[in-house]
């Protein structure tokens, strides 16, 4: 197992660049020539056509990638092979390959949270991968590609070249590692991440959403909390898209936002916005039926720092989305935001809960006051006919929390001096889960009530005796009301012993009331390391 916050620095799979972070194709791009006539003009020097009218490429075809893992490509033939390409043909290259080259839905699926930069993940890989491949990047890195067994052992050949002292690595210097990765690992790779699959040919062949049009989003911004919003995709261009966001945090302050968008593959979504002043990025998976998107909003400088991301298409029949909080207390009372569109007719919050006071109303957002009794449950919240089934978890006590993410890693950064020459910090985002116990009556079984996200107190702490001696609690950095830490100032600190930096080993703990009286504890893992000293290419 692996954490892959390592991705950070030892990879460019940031979707920020040029080439995926704008969305409207500009004059100039819409006269550049097609995918197949750049390759022809700017790639022949190295690749050959192969013969045959279905413009295969030596290399170029043997591989099926993410937009992102094409781009990635695209920076590395440009850095390093000398490729000249505009920003605007990158951009079409890029379309053309994930289109005709890339993941089907079910294949991207297991390892979407790279794409979506969700990175403080710890990976289960087989133990052939995580000794072979994992060891210098995530699991993830490998599985977002299809190639052809021929092509996984160039992709070896190409790694001994490109990084010669492989084969001295731990774990590759005591064994024949380059005979175990061409006999063993090429074809484990060609069988499990194959370059001709059923999925792939099934979603070539199936026809594709279109995914303009109003959706209703929800979403976490982390220090602002929930919202939703309206998201309007107003078409530009053939999967390209012009994007506003109007909505609403849970406290009721307003949001604004607006942007562009790219479609790849017939699913994938790509945004790049500014929100509230903030530019962010958005990468979503869309349904088969192009009915609703989920995946992830982060920060454009600081991906870190993000929450999920889902919207549900508008239609001319209503619809209830959520409802925030999703949990209340039998016996209490608060106050719960219904979220959806078309909110007509009369509201209903489920057995057992009374609706005491209408706070606000309009079609999309229903604000009340409700008070819950009877037996802890999931209700189905009805407006009209409308029904959103389960949105509303009763609950007696909380039985216990979990802390998401459970293993991070942040990085100490923004030392003085240069500013050009600063390594940013790369902070990290907690939330914790809250869960009910089911009918067995005992936490941590399979029938937990799942409440989703419960408000807590955060704190941290040293992880182990070794870093409360050095007091590693105190330096590494804090954890805001919000559950956003903060990691320490790089450089030597003369207040730590012998003038160490401000790296530490922290638990990061969430208290939360149980409703009863009594507090629940959990914590998770928090690794404060040095700065991150690889510059990505993000162009």
């Amino acid at each position: 197992m692996a954490l892959i916050n390592k991705e950070f620095f030892r990879t460019a799979t940031a979707i920020a660049g040029l080439a995926l972070g704008v969305g409207l194709v500009s004059p100039a791009a819409a006269a550049s020539p097609d995918g197949v006539a750049l390759i022809r003009e700017r790639c022949l020097s190295c690749h050959t056509e192969q013969a045959g009218a279905d413009a295969k490429f030596s290399r170029i075809s043997g591989q099926r990638k993410s937009p992102e893992g094409w781009q990635m490509t695209l920076n590395r033939m440009q850095h390093h092979r000398g490729l000249q390409l505009s920003a605007d043909e990158k951009r079409v290259l890029i379309k053309h390959l994930a289109d005709r080259q890339g993941l089907a839905p079910e294949e991207a699926a297991p390892w979407r949270y790279l794409l979506e930069q969700d990175v403080n993940r710890v990976e289960s890989l087989d133990p052939a991968y995580t000794q072979m491949c994992a060891r210098c990047h995530s699991g993830a890195r490998f599985a977002l590609q299809r190639r052809s067994e021929e092509e996984w052992r160039l992709l070896i050949h190409f790694h001994m070249g490109q990084h010669p002292t492989l084969e001295l690595h731990a774990m590759s210097r005591d064994r024949p590692w380059m005979q175990l990765a061409l006999n063993e690992t090429a074809p484990q790779l060609a069988k499990d991440f194959p370059l001709v699959s059923e999925a792939w040919q099934n979603w070539q062949k199936a026809a594709k959403p279109d995914l303009g049009g109003s959706w209703r989003v929800i979403g976490y911004v982390p220090g602002k909390g929930e919202f939703d919003a309206r998201m309007k995709a107003t078409p530009a261009a053939a999967d390209h898209f012009a994007v506003t966001l109007d909505g609403r945090y849970l406290d009721g302050s307003p949001m604004r936002g607006e942007g562009t968008a790219t479609v790849y593959t017939g699913y994938e979504w790509r945004a790049a916005l500014t929100v509230d002043g903030v530019r962010m990025r958005q990468v979503l998976a869309a349904s088969a039926d192009g009915q609703s998107m989920a995946g992830r909003q982060f920060g454009r400088d600081a991906r870190s720092v993000g929450g999920e991301l889902r919207a549900v298409r508008e239609s001319d029949t209503a619809n209830v989305i959520a409802v925030l909080p999703a949990h209340l207390r039998s016996g209490a009372r608060a106050t719960l935001t219904v979220i959806g569109s078309r909110l007509d007719g009369e509201l209903s919050l489920g057995e057992g809960v009374r609706i005491v006071e209408v706070v606000s109303r309009s079609p999309e957002r229903i604000v009340v006051l409700a008070e819950a009794a009877g037996a802890p449950g999931l209700r189905d919240v009805k407006v009209g006919a409308a029904a959103g089934p389960g949105l509303l978890a009763v609950y007696d006590r909380i039985a216990r929390i979990e802390v998401s993410p459970a293993d991070a890693l942040a990085r100490i950064g923004g030392t003085e001096g240069d500013p050009a020459a600063q390594m940013e910090k790369v902070p990290v985002v907690f939330r914790a889960v809250g869960y009910a116990a089911g009918p067995d009556g005992k936490p941590g079984t399979e029938d937990d009530l799942r409440l989703g996200h419960v408000p807590v107190q955060w704190a941290i702490e040293p992880a182990n005796e070794a870093a409360e001696k050095e007091k590693d609690h105190l330096f590494a950095g804090a954890i805001d009301a919000h559950g956003v830490f903060t990691p320490g100032d790089a450089a030597p600190n003369p207040k730590r012993h012998m003038s160490a930096n401000n790296v530490g080993m922290l638990k990061v703990v969430a208290t939360a009331d149980d409703g009863a009286g009594a507090a629940v504890r959990a914590d998770a893992n928090l690794l404060v390391a040095v700065p991150d000293f690889v510059r990505r290419v993000l162009d």
